[in-house]
């Protein structure tokens, strides 16, 4: 899709981790807001191409790990109460939707909500038949894309109605909310039931993305209008291309910001970036960030070598296997291109072999499809540095296996060492258990330290992102590349595109059990409950480098539905926080009314801390997580945070359990917190100070309030400001 990493101008793309690692830069280029009011500032403003922002190919699976209670294997009743989330409708904002998969059958299901006002737009392509009780609403937004187009779009390659060309619409809709079908799978892996988190919940689809990306005007004229329509929950798999914009720049930002005005959750991919820090997008503290994970579902396929030592990878190859003796095995570096270009490598000396191909460059699949040109007979995709141990399976063309880089590095090592190096792979088929152990946080999974407002720890949550099934279209195949002639109707794909509808599923629980709390609280319940160990017992790691993850890497941990039905207390706020968190990071009445959608006056800051209070600092907002800053002039930080109990004892009495960084001192008062019929909500300050030993490094803990039935725990990230930037 479009952008480039590191973009001078931010721009807007689809968080796709799928088969492409190349993008095209798009230069943005002005056009009308169609049917979104803003202030003039806005309306002149770049529209910027944004491209679906992260893949996972797995949902039969996911749903059934997160929301079985693993005592009894059975879904808990606090889920079953939801009844699935029927009745909330989830707005997915994303490239369109496939109607005719089995994953948007309307059977079993009441009739649409009263409270719903949107329409369903047809054309040739997506007749009224495309809309029914699961897809209750359907509209295209293409003003801005046809406006960097300077002309109407070409309807051969592509659709102007709801209909999905892409697949990437198709899928995130049916892992957020698609219904219950038995037997499904990918070329028979992952053979199961498949179903969305929310299997009840309606769909109302918002086509934003085109085959050049999505376009600020376009997203920000469907948020308002799925606003309008009557939506709960608003799943976007797209982000900014390169650094997370200026929040007052940043069109999901500022359309989000109006979501949560009228009391809709909005949930974002965190970007695909990863694993480099200050990666993390859609970082505005009002939007649900999710990052991805694996989950302990692999696909094996292992490369044994001549000598007989075995490398376990990974991959959805369909067809026949490699004859059962052992091939002629090179590296495609020494065969023309290290990473198997179209028409880069040499049929001599190539023909009749197995070729290691380099990640990197171009699509994945496509590679396979390079070494089958020059004859080659099957590929081992070799992860680098830039991947580490992070496997991701693709449907290949040819036998082909994805290696990490450490069996990559010494299978390069056997071919450069031995006389005559050969190689076979072995196709395992789908493997469920705890080796390795899941979830791992994926490589590409962006992270923090959040480079807009360091205070504001991203990204919140982490949530199944890798090697995903789902629902997909009929026009592309399952690699997306023109050169595969195969449909599907469920794919398995990777990004972080992935996890942000798990969570949006999850949301659309949380509305349909608490219909009256707020996005924040919704948020917080997330965050609070989310666990930070693995299958094993152990803190999971990053795949980026094998270590412990860490907060600014997965946010609060990895979301635990379940749990998050019955959080104890909850962190609310509401829109006058987050202005009130504008003022505090700078911005003046010119910028906050890029947000209220109304001209503010000169003075809002003083107007609106008269009744919300000042914030002392970024950090005072009243977060579920904390990021604090030490510089060579502070070595003392203290917030406050409000609490609200929303368990079912109205009398209740938590206590707090610290874990401090290394060399940080932490003090919580009061350290126990009293609930009564008359005291619903109470305060407490926290202090963070430096201690004897810090060593300007970045550190990490938690503090847990507890009555005994509920934790409600919150990460510390410790970090000394010449590593940040600036809070803007």
């Amino acid at each position: 899709m479009t952008g480039t990493p590191q973009s001078s101008t931010p721009s807007l793309l689809l968080l796709i981790q799928q088969n492409s690692s190349t993008h095209t830069n798009m230069p943005p280029m002005a056009s009308p807001l169609s049917s979104l009011q803003l202030k003039p500032q806005l309306s002149s403003t770049a529209t910027l191409p944004f491209s679906p922002s992260h893949l996972t190919k797995s949902l039969i699976y996911t749903p059934h790990a997160l929301l079985i209670s693993w005592a009894s294997q059975r879904i808990p009743p606090s889920l079953e109460s939801s009844n699935y989330a029927e009745d909330v409708i989830i707005g997915v904002l994303d490239t369109g939707i496939w109607p005719e998969r089995h994953s948007f059958s309307d059977s079993s299901l009441s009739p649409v909500p009263s409270s719903w006002k949107g329409v369903c737009e047809t054309s040739n392509d997506f007749t009224a038949l495309a809309c029914n009780r699961k897809i209750i609403g359907a509209r295209a937004f293409y003003k801005g894309y046809e406006s960097y187009l300077d002309g109407p779009m070409d309807e051969t390659v592509e659709s102007k109605s709801p209909r999905d060309t892409e697949g990437h619409g198709t899928h995130t809709a049916s892992t957020a909310a698609g219904s219950v079908v038995s037997n499904s799978s990918l070329f028979q892996y992952a053979i199961g039931e498949a179903r969305g988190m929310a299997s009840k919940a309606r769909i109302a689809v918002y086509k934003i993305c085109w085959s050049f990306g999505c376009f600020d005007s376009d997203i920000l004229a469907a948020m308002d209008q799925a606003i309008a329509d009557g939506v709960h929950v608003i799943s976007l798999s797209v982000g900014a291309n390169g650094y997370a914009p200026p929040y007052d720049r940043d069109s999901i930002a500022i359309g989000a910001f109006g979501a949560v005005q009228h009391g809709v959750v909005v949930s974002c991919s965190a970007g695909n970036s990863g694993p480099g820090p200050f990666t993390a997008v859609n970082i505005a503290p009002w939007i649900l960030t999710v990052g991805a994970s694996t989950i302990d579902r692999e696909f094996p396929a292992d490369v044994v070598l001549g000598d007989e030592r075995v490398f376990g990878g990974v991959s959805l190859y369909s067809g026949e296997g490699l004859v059962d003796y052992k091939l002629p095995l090179v590296y495609a570096e020494d065969c023309g291109n290290r990473y198997c270009y179209m028409g880069g490598l040499q049929s001599s000396k190539v023909t009749g072999k197995i070729v290691v191909c380099d990640r990197g460059g171009n699509a994945r699949v496509e590679k396979g499809s390079a070494v089958k040109l020059a004859g080659g007979i099957g590929m081992i995709l070799a992860n680098t540095a830039d991947s580490g141990e992070e496997l991701i399976a693709d449907s290949h063309l040819i036998p082909a296996t994805m290696v990490g880089q450490i069996a990559g590095d010494k299978i390069k090592e056997y071919i450069r060492l031995g006389e005559y190096p050969t190689a076979t792979i072995i196709f395992r088929g789908t493997v469920i258990g705890t080796s390795p152990p899941a979830p791992k946080v994926a490589a590409f999974s962006s992270r923090g330290p959040n480079h807009l407002t360091a205070e504001i720890l991203k990204p919140d949550v982490i949530a199944p992102g890798v090697n995903i099934l789902a629902g997909w279209t009929g026009f592309a195949s399952p690699t997306d590349l023109d050169i595969d002639p195969r449909r599907v109707e469920f794919n398995i794909i990777s990004g972080t595109s992935m996890s942000c509808p798990h969570v949006s599923g999850i949301a659309a629980l949380l509305r349909k059990s608490y219909p009256n709390w707020s996005p924040a609280a919704i948020k917080s319940a997330l965050m609070t409950t989310a666990y930070n160990v693995d299958n094993s017992g152990k803190t999971f790691n990053d795949l980026a480098t094998g270590k412990e993850s860490t907060p600014f890497i997965h946010g609060a941990g990895h979301v635990d539905p379940n749990r998050a039905l019955n959080p104890g207390l909850v962190y609310d706020m509401d829109v006058n926080d987050y202005v009130a968190f504008l003022c505090a990071i700078g911005y003046d009445a010119k910028q906050i009314a890029v947000f209220m959608r109304e001209p503010t006056s000169f003075d809002i800051c003083a107007r609106k801390l008269a009744t919300t209070g000042k914030l002392a600092s970024p950090g005072d907002l009243n977060y579920p997580s904390f990021s604090v800053v030490f510089n060579s002039e502070q070595d003392l930080v203290k917030y406050r945070r409000v609490v609200t109990n929303v368990g079912s004892s109205i009398d209740a009495v938590y206590e707090v359990n610290v874990n401090a960084p290394a060399d940080v001192e932490i003090s919580v008062s009061p350290s126990k917190l009293v609930f009564n019929a008359e005291n619903q909500t109470q305060t407490y300050e926290i202090t963070f100070a430096k201690g004897i030993g810090y060593s300007h490094s970045a550190s990490y803990g938690s503090i847990e309030w507890t009555d005994g039935t509920h934790s409600v725990r919150s990460p510390v990230a410790v970090k000394w400001s010449s590593e940040f930037t600036a809070s803007m």
